[in-house]
């Protein structure tokens, strides 16, 4: 079993500069990485972009997917990977990308994988990366900031690596970005009805529980179970609220 390309994509959200889009898709290219996807952009210039991708990227380029927002870019996704250069208690990241290769040999095989990086100058924000399955974070010798292309590049040789060796493991099919959200704003409305977050920040107290469902990796199924769960407690508040 190794890692299946063909299911990883690039996600870049909010690039500033169009060439570091075109030397990002010349990085996938170069590892056989061939689904780009650009939300946002902040100054998109089609022709810089395909002057840095060289013609050897142009069909990267060609396919590339452009969104406003990043929830429905991911959407589809079922194992979305964030990267960072700060590190924290609020932010466990794992300490290497030869880790999250590994990591990838089973989870690719069936589930559509996002590699997501965030704009060049600030990163991505705690909340972008509430979105994320894992966080993973590339180690270096001094100054922890690199070129976006460069960063790209890195997860994308450790993933062509380990497409080429073998490796072990089972994952199933996991829920979508699509199903996740849905399900996070199933909660968060139950929550706040029985009072079990508080109703004047919800999004803030609702971070603890992103990342302990971030932890487990559930499948469509799950996410179905845990929704029914919520119906049947709003059925249950329901009846109580009548008879008093």
């Amino acid at each position: 079993m190794r890692v299946n390309l063909d299911n990883i994509a690039i996600v870049l959200h909010r690039p500033r500069y169009p060439e570091n889009i075109g030397a990002s898709a010349r990085a996938a290219c170069n590892m056989g990485v061939g689904h780009l996807i650009v939300v946002d952009p902040e100054n998109f210039d089609l022709d810089r972009v395909l002057k840095m991708a060289t013609h050897v990227a142009s069909h990267v380029v060609d396919r590339m997917e452009i969104f406003q927002e990043l929830e429905p870019a991911l959407a589809p996704f079922q194992y979305v990977v964030g990267t960072t250069a700060r590190v924290g208690g609020r932010r466990p990241t794992l300490p290497s990308p030869r880790q999250l290769a590994e990591r990838l040999i089973p989870i690719s095989q069936k589930n559509r994988t996002a590699f997501l990086f965030g704009p060049e100058n600030a990163g991505l924000t705690n909340a972008e990366l509430g979105l994320c399955h894992t966080v993973v974070t590339i180690p270096t010798a001094g100054f922890a900031s690199l070129n976006l292309a460069q960063a790209v590049m890195v997860l994308c040789y450790e993933a062509f690596v380990a497409s080429r060796e073998v490796g072990t493991g089972f994952a199933p099919r996991l829920a979508s970005r699509r199903e996740l959200e849905d399900m996070y704003a199933h909660l968060k409305t139950t929550f706040v009805n029985i009072h079990f977050i508080n109703p004047e920040n919800p999004d803030y107290w609702m971070e603890d529980i992103r990342r302990f469902f971030s932890r487990i990796e559930l499948r469509a199924r799950d996410v179905r179970m845990i929704r029914g769960i919520c119906r049947q407690i709003e059925w249950y508040g329901s009846r109580r609220s009548q008879k008093a």
